[in-house]
């Protein structure tokens, strides 16, 4: 960590260089970079809209991740580490620049009324056009998909595959009991910290589920997309199901779902082909059965996260006490929620 503390070092108060930079600047930057990398640059305070961040606590980092309209920066806020999403609205389209102001407000909104151990923190956010700003707790570990890519396939322990599965079902469930749909749940947008501390993160397609509608001109990540969201059919909390099968199937294989094909051939491989990734030969039939109860192509046959969590702690509880639990463990076909349940825990208490 000598490059975090030489970070740290380097955005000291103290030290801060007085050269600002002005949204104008900002606009017409070729490369954000070129501006918002370690040499703490700031966007200068104006007479625009903000919310609750103080832009002159403010210091941003080296930039660690970027999509299409969006740039993730490490920083300090308030003298505390933080991930700073910027966000930028093209010029030449303003129909794409309304919709990403739109997303920016419903990420802060749903952001802000979030509180719960495995899902990120909101710290603060600002408004000035054409730059957004959504400021959160800096996860050192990375996202899961980085931490999977680092691993043999096949190779995750149990115990540890049991562990996270756990906590993102247990963050998801929390969501859901908030009338929150997720819609872009995959391991980038899982993250972890130094002490594989799990929390689902990145809520800019999330929406309530009484105001989601249908899928047309939905965009969101093939490889994990339940089909019904594919075929932009009206879709439900099950959509965040299906993505979850997926999530633990990449635990299991620390590979990435259809990565012999291009994102729009698995697309039409899901949607048109029923087809899934296959399940690996040494995965336990526990958990090769809840992952086909997830990504289910009937959304009604998808079990609730409140299901998923229950089943998780009952094969973690088990597993705890015997790690060849999974080798004898044969779950039932047609289950009811009790009996997703481990039979050598129902047996011990038929026979207590």
């Amino acid at each position: 960590m000598k490059s975090l503390d030489c970070f740290k070092k380097n955005l000291n108060r103290n030290q801060r260089p007085k050269r600002r930079l002005s949204l104008g600047e900002y606009r017409k930057a070729v490369s954000w970079s070129k501006y918002l990398v370690s040499s703490g640059g700031e966007i200068r305070r104006g007479g625009e809209e903000e919310w609750s961040a103080d832009m002159s606590q403010l210091l941003i980092g080296t930039k660690f991740a970027s999509g299409r309209h969006s740039r993730i920066y490490h920083g300090i806020y308030n003298d505390k580490e933080v991930a700073i999403k910027l966000i930028s609205q093209p010029e030449e389209d303003a129909t794409l620049a309304a919709s990403l102001e739109q997303q920016f407000t419903s990420e802060v909104a749903l952001l802000f009324r979030l509180r719960h151990p495995n899902i990120v923190t909101f710290v603060a956010s600002c408004k000035k056009p054409p730059v957004f700003c959504i400021i959160t707790e800096y996860m050192a570990g990375g996202s899961l998909r980085k931490y999977l890519h680092k691993q043999e396939p096949h190779s995750l322990p149990l115990k540890v595959v049991l562990k996270l599965s756990l906590d993102i079902a247990r963050g998801m469930n929390y969501l859901h009991s908030q009338g929150i749909l997720h819609r872009d749940l995959k391991s980038e947008n899982i993250l972890l910290g130094e002490d594989m501390s799990v929390k689902v993160a990145d809520f800019g397609i999330s929406c309530l589920e009484s105001q989601c509608g249908s899928g047309k001109g939905f965009t969101s990540t093939y490889r994990w997309m339940a089909p019904e969201m594919i075929k932009e059919k009206g879709h439900t909390r099950k959509v965040d199901i299906y993505s979850f099968g997926i999530v633990l199937w990449e635990l299991l294989t620390a590979l990435i779902p259809f990565q012999d094909m291009t994102p729009e051939q698995a697309a039409y491989a899901v949607a048109q082909k029923n087809a899934r990734p296959p399940l690996p030969a040494a995965c336990p039939l526990a958990l090769s059965h809840l992952i086909t109860q997830c990504w289910a192509t009937n959304p009604d046959k998808r079990p609730q996260f409140e299901e998923i969590v229950a089943i998780l702690e009952s094969y973690k509880q088990a597993f705890d006490k015997d790690p060849a639990f999974f080798l004898s463990y044969k779950p039932v076909r047609k289950q009811t929620f009790l009996g997703c349940f481990p039979r050598c825990i129902a047996v011990g208490k038929s026979s207590s």
